[in-house]
């Protein structure tokens, strides 16, 4: 059977031969190499055109259906856990403030004792504070009491029952202390009593300060955290001049990392006191047992001691030993003046507050399948790694599409680290007091692409997109970092937590030093005064 034609406007119609018990003979192959033949000579076919594009189209549709499904995905999971950290913080605060009742008291002897203390010194809190700060809820302080009716009246040792002592120093461990903050100038007496609240001595923000904020030990503190740069000489002996200094001077119960205390112990078996973990599931209770923390070392030595405490952070003491010194304000030679008042109070600090960063995987079967979190204190990079493709990144700010970034990557930044990779970036220099997330782009392709500054209550969700031509990475404080595939999303908000440094005079003072002598920031000749003149 040979193939037919025919066709009134000139379009060429094949018509193929059917094979005979499912197949062709070789006078049926041969009419069909000749019928190819012809098809080659003449021009592309217009249906086999169009059921291309339709197929194109149909493929495009269905990319963006799945586009659309991952973005919704990625947005109630982002919800999700925006709702869920709310909800958490809401908890925790009204069992803060909520009293006890009867019933609990009636179940346990030890319980109606606490239950006893913490209402006193919940009154005492109330006639110290007066409008000018917040006291510690549970505030216990070495004095005198009686055995029968006055145990929440100030103890004196030898004064009360072994039951009242034992009870005391099972919940006086940490040393507490009251928050109070203050403006040059103003003499009002308004202030937002919820601005700072803590409980057991541990600091957390529920709203953002805008004056400087001042702390007063309400007992002394007992233990103090040292934290030192490695691979230092002269690190290593002020480290163990202090290390004697403290506990000879001060009496101070001492922790150190384990790596500090084999060199301590090492050079002299006088340091067998000093105490630090084993395991790195103790880490995470220093927050219970520490008090103060000194680091000795640079900014590198602060963001490590604010990575070891992933929920309360002690005051951190910075001392400056490295090269730029943006957050470590002390100088190392007069640390006995320093930590003797530091000691005694009040200290003005500085709340830095943190990142708290989550990966949420295409694959991920829910929004609690998370890698996380991981708090920063600098900055999340998200970039394109080894790959000679522009990053390609889709950026939410609570579920409000922002811009797709096309450069080498994207800077989400706190105002602590506006000094550091996002100032390199082209972002601005921002007062670490100042609540806010910086939203800052490496190398944009783009002219109008400018840095922003996004309010600290906004969660920000940047996703790989599925057309994007190569995965990012992510990378948190520097380390970590994290391959971020098409699909996967990171989710980034405010963590609950911020780093409280001490300031050497106040936060806006040791801010403005630290620009001007890390960076000589707008040094230059002064004008000469012997130019010319308006007549």
């Amino acid at each position: 059977m040979a193939p037919s034609k025919s066709n009134s406007s000139g379009d060429a119609s094949v018509s193929w031969p059917q094979p005979e018990n499912g197949c062709l003979n070789s006078v049926s192959l041969l009419s069909s190499e000749k019928a190819v033949e012809e098809l080659l000579e003449q021009s592309p076919l217009q249906e086999t055109d169009d059921n291309l594009i339709e197929f194109s189209e149909a493929m495009r549709t269905v990319a963006k259906a799945l586009r659309r499904a991952a973005e919704g995905k990625a947005s109630a999971q982002a919800e999700a856990a925006e709702w869920k950290r709310k909800y958490e913080l809401e908890r925790a605060r009204n069992l803060h403030l909520e009293p006890k009742g009867p019933s609990h008291r009636e179940n346990n002897r030890d319980d109606e004792r606490i239950e006893n203390l913490a209402r006193r010194s919940n009154d005492q809190s109330e006639q110290c504070c007066g409008s000018n700060g917040i006291c510690s809820h549970e505030v216990l302080r070495d004095g005198e009491c009686d055995t029968d009716s006055k145990s929440h009246e100030v103890l004196r040792d030898g004064e009360c029952d072994t039951d009242s002592k034992s009870l005391l120093y099972k919940f006086a461990r940490k040393a507490s202390f009251k928050l109070s903050w203050c403006c040059k100038g103003d003499q009002s007496d308004q202030h937002k009593h919820d601005i700072v609240s803590f409980e057991r001595g541990n600091i957390t923000t529920a709203e953002r300060s805008s004056k400087q904020i001042s702390l007063k030990w309400e007992t002394h503190p007992r233990t103090v955290l040292i934290l030192t740069k490695p691979n230092s000489t002269s690190v290593r002996i002020l480290c163990a001049e202090m290390v004697r200094w403290l506990r000879e001077q001060k009496k101070l119960d001492i922790y150190v990392e384990p790596r500090v205390r084999v060199e301590l112990v090492t050079e002299s078996s006088y340091y067998n006191f000093v105490q630090t973990w084993k395991e790195d599931t103790e880490i995470m209770l220093l927050h219970t047992k520490v008090d103060l923390v000194v680091t000795l070392g640079g900014d590198g030595t602060v963001l490590w001691a604010a990575s070891m405490f992933k929920g309360p952070v002690p005051p951190v003491v910075p001392f400056s030993l490295g090269s730029l010194g943006f957050m470590t304000p002390f100088h190392s030679e007069q640390y006995r003046d320093y930590l003797d008042s530091l000691l005694k109070g009040p200290i003005s600090i500085t709340l830095r507050h943190r990142l708290q960063c989550h990966v949420i995987r295409e694959a991920a079967k829910n929004e609690y399948e998370t890698e996380g979190p991981i708090l920063v204190l600098n900055e999340v990079t998200i970039d394109r790694g080894i790959s000679s493709y522009l990053t390609n990144l889709e950026c939410y700010c609570d579920n409000s599409f922002v811009t797709c970034v096309q450069g080498d990557g994207l800077i989400l930044s706190t105002t602590s680290g506006s000094t550091a990779y996002s100032l390199a970036a082209g972002g601005s220099m921002v007062h670490p007091q100042v609540p806010g997330i910086l939203f800052t782009p490496i190398c944009p392709h783009s002219l109008s692409f400018r840095p922003l500054i996004l309010p600290e209550y906004v969660t920000l969700r940047v996703q790989v997109p599925f057309n994007s031509r190569s995965h990012a990475w992510a990378s948190f404080d520097g380390k970590d970092r994290k391959r971020l595939a098409a699909g996967d999303a990171l989710v980034c908000s405010m963590a609950t937590w911020p780093v409280p440094t001490a300031c050497q005079v106040d936060s806006t003072s040791d801010f403005l030093t630290s620009i001007h002598d890390g960076l000589h920031w707008n040094l230059r000749k002064t004008q000469s005064h012997d130019g010319p003149r308006d007549i």
